[in-house]
């Protein structure tokens, strides 16, 4: 049989998300803004004596990493997004990015809560008149970065009302990039509210207090990108893949093995073995699934059995 003649039965393996090239091109770009503020808060930090202004500075610089790994992904991911050598694709190095990004997360509060104790119990002269403009430099490229990463769609519709798994649609790489700068932003404006009480109130203790504070958000957002990105091959929708089961088993068919996994944003693999006393094509049961959201790579094997087996399948 000729290459030719099997192209019906073949796909690509491209299982990137809708917006993969338009996510890379704004990470890069948040990237370069992270870099120059980064730069900008630890050298002010420093000069002027800002506890939290040298943590946000800090923390920036782990999150210039980490969007760097990101920003990263997306291109290694388009590039190989043909190589035979990625089985499934390329589309899973964006939750891999993602898990290592959300370990640095947990990794800067860590950071940010070691320093603010420690300047807690060694307190150090700020001066907040020059200290302040720059910790609302960096709030404002931080919301610029924010706006830039995030991401205003909805999941999708679907006709057999399966409850809507934006776990299923969500680029995980994206979401751990926006939390990064999101973290950031809500640094600088602790930081910033730190400032202005320690100015006009005397209070110095309120400015490392708030790193405290921050130490416990971050972490909080860390946990759960964590537990989102880690999810490699769990099954990203019970109701969905209740929904394939039901409509492979009509009449006497029974599904006895069933795998639901990701592939990437959007994409979605199964592998199912039907068995029937009167079994069909696979292609027939393939047909069962038409309309379910973002079923890309489905394969289905199909056994034959005696009646009264397939009576026990009931």
């Amino acid at each position: 049989m000729h290459t030719q003649s099997l192209a019906p039965w073949q796909h690509e393996h491209a299982f990137l998300g809708k917006k993969h090239h338009e996510h890379e091109r704004r990470t890069w770009a948040v990237v370069l803004l992270a870099t120059v503020m980064m730069i900008a808060e630890i050298a002010g930090g420093l000069l002027f004596g800002s506890m939290a202004l040298v943590a946000d500075g800090l923390h920036m610089s782990t999150h210039v990493a980490a969007l760097s790994i990101a920003a990263i992904a997306y291109s290694i991911a388009r590039t190989h997004m043909a190589n035979e050598r990625f089985s499934f694709g390329t589309g899973k190095l964006g939750e891999l990015a993602a898990f290592a990004s959300a370990i640095i997360l947990a990794m800067v509060a860590l950071l940010i809560g070691y320093e603010s104790v420690a300047r807690l119990v060694n307190p150090v002269e700020i001066r907040f008149g020059e200290a302040i403009p720059i910790a609302v430099l960096g709030l404002g490229v931080n919301l610029i970065s924010a706006w830039l990463l995030h991401d205003h769609d909805h999941p999708h519709e679907e006709e057999d009302h399966v409850e809507h798994d934006q776990g299923h649609h969500a680029d995980h790489n994206f979401r751990a990039a926006y939390f990064h700068v999101l973290a950031d932003a809500f640094t600088s404006l602790l930081a910033i509210s730190a400032l202005v009480a320690g100015l006009y109130l005397g209070w110095v203790w309120l400015d490392p207090a708030v790193g405290l504070v921050g130490t416990a958000v971050i972490a909080a957002w860390a946990w759960n990108l964590i537990k989102s990105s880690g999810a490699l091959d769990t099954v990203p929708s019970r109701e969905r893949a209740e929904l394939v089961r039901q409509r492979l088993e009509v009449g006497d068919d029974r599904v006895a093995d069933l795998h639901v996994w990701r592939l990437g944003p959007g994409h979605l693999g199964i592998m199912a073995v039907v068995v029937s006393h009167n079994p069909l094509s696979p292609d027939h049961y393939k047909a069962r699934l038409s309309g379910i959201d973002g079923l890309s790579h489905v394969n289905i094997e199909v056994h034959s059995c005696p009646s009264h087996e397939a009576r026990d399948f009931r």
